[in-house]
């Protein structure tokens, strides 16, 4: 037997590009474009550096305690991680053991076929229709299943299911948890934190690395009833007690705080949007509808490879997949007006474009 017979082996989820040159234009990662709120600022400055020698609060109760005052919840059905990705992993090792197959969308957030390879959890994908949304008739008829995760909006194609298919597909299988993967859901679509009163399967997954422009700061959480939220929590304190560092804590107790500003670049990256989508069927592309930060485009003639090589080259980073089903597509951050208003003059200038 060789050494490496006896490690694991994984083909690993891969980020977006990060550029290290400040002056690309850097919408391939879906980032808010926008810094956090102002109090957020004025705390990293007041910030005590001699309070870094000490561990964080392992439950970290100011940051749940502002979160379920935000969504009206009591305390103790919010779970806090280290960035969504964090909350996603340990809701895998919780929820998915019983050996029959977990259910996620072919096109989706490519993490989660990575967590189930890891962890061995069996999986099936449901093809999304020709229109890219959610078949969720597929989804409430696959039979008995082991779990179930999508994201609403989904990513990377940014369309948004009801909340009425949401319910069917929660109320078709009692016996399994259901994950809505919510990363982007304020900028356009229906949370189903509505539901989570009413089906005890359900489980919700938000993150502030979108709308509230904190990805370098790594906060996500869940909300769902005491139960499965304390699945969670055993299952963290299992692996490490201390995962959210103390200015994390603080600070996103700051950004919740503060509702008018989180409104207010909200209402300003959806105007960028829905002016972005305008320009962009001028040049001939076409898209689904999206509810996200971010615009799912192909090209009526040029293929997307040739695309994203051409924005790269001038100095603009979008995303691109050479996969199945999306290998002519490409994802699209949504920036600051003068972002945007560059990346449409960019491709205006492309070869063959107009």
């Amino acid at each position: 037997m060789k050494l490496e017979d006896n490690i694991r082996k994984v083909i690993p989820y891969v980020a977006g590009e990060q550029p290290k040159d400040k002056n690309i234009i850097k919408i391939n990662t879906n980032e808010c474009p926008y810094p956090p709120a102002p109090g957020v600022q004025r705390l990293i400055e007041g910030l005590s550096y001699a309070d870094l020698r000490l561990y964080p609060d392992p439950n970290v109760s100011a940051l749940t305690e502002a979160l379920a005052k935000r969504y009206g919840v009591d305390s103790d059905r919010v779970f806090v991680g280290v960035g969504s990705d964090d909350v996603l992993n340990v809701a895998f090792v919780t929820y998915f053991n019983s050996g029959k197959p977990i259910l996620f969308p072919d096109v989706t957030y490519s993490f989660y076929d990575v967590w189930a390879d890891l962890y061995g959890i069996p999986y099936k994908t449901v093809p999304l229709k020709d229109d890219w949304s959610l078949d969720v008739d597929a989804f409430c008829n696959a039979g008995e299943v082991g779990g179930i995760i999508f994201p609403n909006p989904n990513a990377p194609t940014g369309l948004a299911a009801g909340l009425s298919d949401i319910e069917k597909i929660v109320k078709a299988h009692p016996e399994c948890v259901v994950i809505v993967d919510e990363a982007y859901v304020d900028f356009g679509a229906e949370s189903a934190l509505s539901l989570i009163d009413k089906y005890e399967n359900l489980v919700v997954v938000q993150t502030f690395s979108k709308s509230r422009a904190m990805a370098g700061l790594r906060v996500g959480y869940a909300i769902s009833n005491r139960k499965l939220i304390k699945y969670l929590e055993d299952v963290k304190f299992s692996i490490n007690s201390y995962t959210m560092n103390r200015p994390s804590i603080e600070l996103g107790v700051e950004a919740v705080r503060d509702e008018e500003y989180f409104r207010s670049i909200l209402k300003r990256i959806i105007a960028t949007r829905e002016k972005t989508k305008n320009a962009l069927r001028e040049l001939g592309f076409s898209f689904p509808d999206s509810s996200a930060n971010f615009i799912f485009a192909s090209h009526d003639r040029i293929p997307a490879s040739g695309i994203f090589e051409y924005l790269k080259s001038k100095g603009i980073y979008v995303r691109y997949w050479n996969k199945p089903r999306i290998n002519n597509c490409l994802r699209i951050t949504i920036g600051t007006d003068e972002q945007m208003d560059k990346f449409i003059e960019t491709l205006k200038e492309m070869p063959g474009m107009q």
